[in-house]
């Protein structure tokens, strides 16, 4: 239950500084390489640090292990960690996850800014849901 609560707690952190800086994020994403760098660092740690806590609920419950980061979102819809349709679309954040540590340098502005920022509050839905099961 520790590492749990842990994780959330890092979760929370990323989650508070990318809110902290996202309202300048179309102004200066493609002119500030600093903060283009510290933004997509804290998108990539926050989604990693999802699917991390992700496979600690599914050690913790004794579920199926994932085959994949997107796996471990499904197992939790599958056994109503998540609510199933909730799990069905927040498991995108495995491939955002994927793209941010492979892919950087094809992030367009508007992805970044305007879909990813405007989904922010889904993972407070994530963590709401996870910590309700225990």
């Amino acid at each position: 239950m520790e590492r749990i609560y842990q994780k959330i707690g890092k979760i929370k952190e990323y989650l508070l500084v990318i809110r902290s800086i996202k309202d300048d994020c179309m102004s200066r994403f493609n002119t500030d390489i600093i903060y283009r760098g510290a933004l997509l660092h804290y998108l990539y740690l926050l989604s990693d640090n999802c699917i991390s806590l992700a496979e600690i609920v599914i050690k913790q419950k004794n579920l199926r292990p994932p085959q994949s980061y997107h796996d471990a979102i499904d197992i939790l819809g599958e056994n109503k960690i998540l609510e199933p349709l909730f799990a069905y679309e927040f498991a995108k954040i495995a491939g955002f996850r994927n793209f941010l540590a492979h892919d950087y340098e094809k992030i367009e502005i508007e992805f970044i800014c305007k879909e990813i920022m405007s989904r922010l509050d889904d993972i407070d839905l994530f963590i709401k849901q996870i910590a309700s099961s225990f």
